[in-house]
């Protein structure tokens, strides 16, 4: 069995996930790491493994390197990616995948025209409780779907903000929706149809002092007629968990967290007691106040599926071009407040 050798660009909170995932996979080891200082990445080396490198460019250039995971600022993934493709390196890249879709787009051609592949991290999509509720639409449980929304009141403190990146145009792509909410979006975007279009209001009333929004609200309509509602906020104190709400003629489930608290069709199957009973409890705090308090486990899933797509089972990862449109549906949503209008995708 190959053992995948990882870099890791970008040493900040994020970053302990992906070395922790890493360091979870039987055929995958972390090689090194760079930051913007070398005392940093030495650091985060002598706490995970590898080697620090002084620069990009010299972790890039080791053959001990086969992929770069990549947890900079979202406005800086762009750079590394695209270098990382120019050496014949594969990447995976956190969320989003970058804050416009001309330089995801550049990722994505980049990897193609490199031969190497691009996946991004969404964690959500490998919690277990997915599994069920793709199988319960898929097979029309839920008769004619009449509308699919999520809820993400989360809190984030003055602190995390403060002379920080978190909140900028330039570095964060947005704030409430494309830092914490894509993931619910993201969940959308995995379960539905594609959304058609969006009427959007924005807000920035909790943390005045950022650039971008603290609050937004969506109504969006799915390609298959469908309704459903966006709201994110980081200016919900203290934070409540995520929802998740799909619900149609002939069924309606609803998410919290990690768990399923509304399993309900007008058919029931043998098995959706089961179903109940073993997604019916919360075993994660998902971040809604603590961006640190999220469960490691998907994370560890999420880069397993990449490895498996390298190894020629491309069933569940998630592909530079399935992590663009979540990004494509928040830039929509802003596009929608900032000129008062119905914007079509």
């Amino acid at each position: 069995m190959k053992t995948w050798k990882f870099g890791i660009i970008g040493l900040g909170m994020i970053a302990d996930f992906h070395a922790r995932a890493i360091a979870d996979i039987p055929n995958a080891a972390l090689a090194g790491c760079c930051s913007r200082t070398l005392d940093k990445a030495e650091s985060f080396a002598r706490e995970h493994g590898g080697r620090a490198y002084p620069s990009l460019a010299a972790m890039l250039a080791d053959d001990a390197i086969d992929i770069l995971a990549i947890a900079t600022p979202s406005g800086y993934h762009m750079e590394p990616a695209v270098a990382a493709a120019n050496a014949g390196k594969h990447v995976i890249c956190e969320k989003p995948l970058e804050v416009t879709l001309d330089r995801i787009d550049a990722m994505i051609a980049a990897h193609e025209r490199g031969g190497t592949l691009l996946g991004g991290i969404f964690p959500c999509r490998f919690n277990d409780m997915m599994t069920p509720i793709r199988q319960a639409i898929a097979s029309g449980r839920l008769g004619t779907i009449t509308c699919a929304s999520t809820f993400v009141p989360f809190w984030r403190s003055e602190a995390y903000y403060e002379d920080s990146w978190r909140g900028t145009w330039a570095l964060d792509g947005g704030a409430a929706l494309m830092n914490q909410s894509i993931h619910m979006i993201d969940a959308l975007c995995d379960l539905m149809p594609p959304i058609e279009s969006v009427q959007a209001f924005v807000a920035t009333e909790g943390h005045p002092q950022i650039e971008a929004e603290d609050t937004a609200t969506a109504v969006v309509r799915y390609g298959n007629g469908a309704l459903g509602m966006i709201y994110g906020t980081t200016a919900s104190y203290p934070g409540q968990f995520r929802r998740l709400e799909i619900t149609g003629t002939r069924g309606t489930i609803v998410t919290v967290e990690d768990s399923l608290s509304v399993w309900q069709f007008a058919e029931e199957h043998p098995e959706d007691q089961t179903v109940r009973d073993t997604y019916g409890q919360i075993d994660s705090g998902g971040g809604v106040s603590d961006p640190a308090a999220i469960n490691a486990v998907n994370h560890t899933r999420n880069f397993q599926a990449f490895l498996k797509a390298l190894e020629g089972d491309p069933s569940t990862w998630v592909s530079g071009q399935e992590a663009r449109k979540a990004v494509k549906v928040i830039l929509a949503i802003y596009q929608s407040a900032r000129e008062g209008r119905l914007v079509t995708l």
